[in-house]
């Protein structure tokens, strides 16, 4: 929100000045990021008057102005053409520094000596303030000779402030000054009068030719609606004044009906909006929910889809205007407007913050709708509205305001305690209390002095609990200057708890394999199970929405972690980073119980992502990351929780095929489970990243899965064997659908049968081979097996008997010994 300090002066009497002013509201919450001097190097520039205008004599298309300055007169050339004898213009003479730091002297054209210069908008630091392409006129009463500096407002302290989305009161000069008044107790508030008793000019009715129907309201988001009218209305330029000032705070000047409306929003906080009455559909107003998929053209030229949840202003049924948004382009102002009906009204926050964001319109209006507009102002501004218009376009006001309303939430009644005060700041002084909630503009104090009742005001929506009370006296006294204070000593020692531990387990294991953490948002847009392949009977492709979203690129809560990080492997790229990517994330991920259901569930998991790069000064050719050194990288993680890793033959819709497999693990008691997958990702969707070549790799573990696993099972630590190991081979056909991990079982199995004990200490996979000389439907495994005794040196005929007992197993089970 920028504040012009020259505004806020007509508002409130301040001993302070703008800097002191920033500092105060800052440290009070509303934080000022930036004060500009606007005309700050302005200097000697006067108003002028022009004596004459006559043509070059050497140069057909310049002209020789002279003008009186009030200081006597001097000469200059232009080649503006929209001056006349008669105008006054500002006039910057010799040895005055314009606004952007240019001082000004005298010129030769052509033979002819030109002093200093007139100056057009742009040259005064304000060109949306005039439209033309010349000289600015002033106005006919511009005092002659007064300084630049001292008239319309050119120079000004404009306040950056930045303001939180629970205070949409303070997106006005009122509630700044409002909020100033709170901070300064000397200063004195200057209410505009139509803030002062009720809002006058309604005593008429309508002409017959405005005669104008019902106002309905069906769509209870409609708080309340006003409509005023404006009869005779001419158009053109507002005034000098208020275009600089609406320039300074960030708005384009368009004609003196909607700068009315825009200065009123500035002023006051109440987005307006303008209606030409003789292009309306019909003499009636509707505030209604739009239809799925109806459609309207909006005053930016571009065709809007609607939804249900969107409010729409209709006229005989017909949209002219998106509730609190913005206005369609069948009833805007234009130059042959002669009748005005002025909209002031007050909607629904969500249902206008929904809709600007679906929408993507980021309209003033909307802006302060989706943040709270005090429901009570609308007629009060309605009427300040008019007043303008009448004093700038010569319109006939004073006509019976027409109105509508619905129910709307009304502030409620907190209670302030002496202890929870005392508690939070330290502090107990509700006398002193009730003086800084006054200030604000929070009333009430009756009560004890160990507990009283305040009543907010109706602009203060944000204020609810008694905590809210208590920040207002906290930013009233100063976080800053509270005193410090040591908290007392804990009665117990904290327990991290085991999802704590684990994930920094997690963390720590990740990090020593080379990942970096990465932390993404839970909110993606709700077309990514689309961009991930995500079939119809995939619970992950029916994310849940949020009903209040931050933008359109953030309405679905995450189903699983890969779009966050592929979205940070698409930023690093784009950055330029050419290099290998590593990334994991920790965070929770929603799931609905069906697709469709309105339950969900929530876990949390692990991801990782791997991308060997594509930088041609690596010296390491040929061994980039692929699929089976993350696959390395999995395991190590579950090892490192304590867990056996095993990996089955998988398919993931973004799955490379061929390439994805589910993670299983076991724990120390033989439980075994399904922890996730990891899969290389499709060629396809590598190619949409626009990475130029090389492989991404993924995984995503659930981290309740591994807690569950690890439970109360914990490692069994046992001395190492002090006797020699005997190793024997084993090499066998078996069919291609059992996997390494199922061979390795049966041979474990056979073993212990076998020596009716844990003979077998280790086995490793070594070989596998597929092709010429092996059966269709089969694959080679070769396995080497170390049979070792904790007590003793096991002799060659106990362990031939053992390992020979082994090999008959296993041909009983279906494989066939080489």
């Amino acid at each position: 929100m920028l504040v012009s300090w020259n505004l806020l002066k007509d508002f409130i009497t301040l001993s302070a000045g703008p800097e002191e002013a920033a500092e105060r509201l800052t440290m009070a919450g509303a934080e000022v990021e930036g004060l500009e001097y606007k005309a700050r190097n302005l200097r000697g520039v006067v108003a002028s008057r022009i004596l004459s205008l006559t043509p070059h004599p050497a140069k057909e298309k310049l002209l020789v102005a002279r003008l009186s300055t009030g200081r006597g007169e001097s000469v200059c050339v232009t080649n503006a053409e929209n001056v006349r004898a008669g105008d006054r213009v500002f006039y910057a003479p010799p040895g005055s520094t314009l606004p952007d730091g240019t001082e000004l002297g005298i010129r030769d054209f052509y033979g002819l000596e030109s002093a200093g210069m007139m100056l057009s908008a742009a040259e005064l630091g304000v060109p949306e303030a005039d439209d033309s392409d010349g000289i600015l006129i002033l106005p006919e009463d511009a005092p002659v000779g007064t300084e630049a500096r001292a008239l319309y407002g050119l120079s000004d302290t404009i306040l950056d402030v930045s303001v939180t989305p629970n205070r949409g009161d303070l997106l006005s000069i009122w509630g700044i000054a409002r909020e100033l008044r709170g901070l300064f107790p000397d200063a004195k508030l200057n209410a505009p009068r139509c803030l002062e008793g009720q809002a006058s000019g309604n005593d008429r009715d309508w002409p017959d030719a405005q005669r104008f129907g019902a106002i309905s309201l069906p769509d209870p988001g409609c708080f309340c609606y006003h409509l005023g009218l404006a009869a005779g209305v001419a158009m053109g330029p507002s005034p000098l004044a208020v275009r600089v000032a609406l320039v300074h705070m960030g708005m384009r000047p368009i004609s003196n009906i909607v700068d009315a409306t825009n200065y009123v929003m500035l002023v006051l906080g109440q987005p307006l909006h303008a209606f030409d009455l003789n292009t309306l559909p019909a003499r009636e107003i509707t505030v209604r929910a739009a239809g799925d998929g109806e459609r309207m053209t909006t005053l930016d030229g571009r065709e809007r889809v609607l939804t249900e949840r969107d409010m729409l202003i209709t006229s005989g049924g017909e949209p002219i205007a998106i509730a609190g948004v913005m206005g369609g382009d069948r009833t805007e102002i234009r130059g042959d407007t002669r009748a005005v009906v002025l909209e002031s009204a007050s909607f629904s926050p969500l249902r206008v913050g929904h809709t600007a964001r679906r929408l993507g319109i980021a309209s003033e209006a909307a802006f302060r709708f989706a943040r709270t507009v005090d429901p009570t102002l609308s007629a009060r501004a309605l009427s300040l509205a008019l007043e303008l218009m009448r004093d700038w376009s010569g319109a006939e006001i004073g006509y019976r305001v027409r109105s509508a309303s619905n129910d709307f939430p009304k502030p409620k009644p907190v209670t302030l305690t002496k202890k929870k005060l005392q508690t939070y700041l330290d502090w107990g002084d509700m006398d002193a209390s009730t003086s800084i909630l006054e200030g604000f503009g929070i009333r009430g104090g009756d009560g004890t002095d160990e507990a009283r009742t305040f009543v907010p005001p109706t602009w203060r929506p944000d204020i609810t609990i008694e905590e809210d009370l208590i920040e207002e006296v906290g930013r009233f006294r100063g976080y800053n200057d509270a005193p410090g204070r040591l908290p007392g000593e804990p009665p117990r020692g904290g327990d991290r708890g085991e999802p704590m531990r684990l994930s920094a387990l997690v963390r720590s294991c990740l990090v020593a394999r080379g990942y970096v953490e990465a932390v993404t948002y839970s909110f993606l847009p709700e077309d990514f199970p689309q961009k991930l392949l995500l079939p119809e009977d995939d619970l992950r492709a029916y994310p849940l929405t949020l009903a209040n979203p931050i933008s359109q690129d953030q309405i679905a809560m995450r189903t699983t972690l890969v779009p966050g990080l592929l979205g940070g492997l698409r930023t690093s790229a784009a950055s330029g980073w050419r290099g290998a990517v590593r990334l994991f994330e920790q965070g929770r991920v929603f799931l609905r119980t069906a697709p469709g259901a309105s339950t969900h569930v929530e876990h949390d998991a692990v991801a990782g992502l791997v991308f060997d790069g594509t930088d041609p000064r690596t010296p390491w050719k040929g061994q980039g990351e692929d699929f089976y050194s993350v696959k390395a990288d999995v395991a190590a993680l579950l090892e490192g929780c304590g867990l056996t890793p095993r990996f089955a033959a998988e398919r993931q819709p973004f799955g490379h095929g061929g390439q994805t497999a589910e993670i299983r693990a076991a724990a120390p008691d033989g439980n075994v489970r399904s922890l996730g997958w990891l899969a290389r990702l499709k060629p396809v969707l590598e190619q949409e990243l626009g990475l130029g070549g090389g492989a991404v790799v993924l995984f995503e573990l659930r981290l309740s899965g591994i807690e569950e696993l690890r439970g109360n099972c914990r490692p069994v630590l046992r001395p190492a064997s002090a006797f020699p190991a005997s190793l024997r081979d084993i090499s066998m056909l078996a069919p291609a659908d059992r996997t390494q991990d199922e061979a390795a079982s049966d041979i474990r199995a056979a073993a212990h049968a076998a020596a009716g004990w844990d003979i077998l200490d280790e086995l490793r996979l070594f070989d596998v081979y597929e092709g010429k000389g092996i059966p269709e439907g089969f694959r080679s495994l070769a396995f080497s097996l170390s049979y070792r005794a904790p007590d003793r040196t096991l002799n060659d005929e106990e362990v031939e008997r053992v390992h020979g007992m082994v090999r008959d197993t296993l041909v009983q089970k279906g494989y066939n010994m080489r």
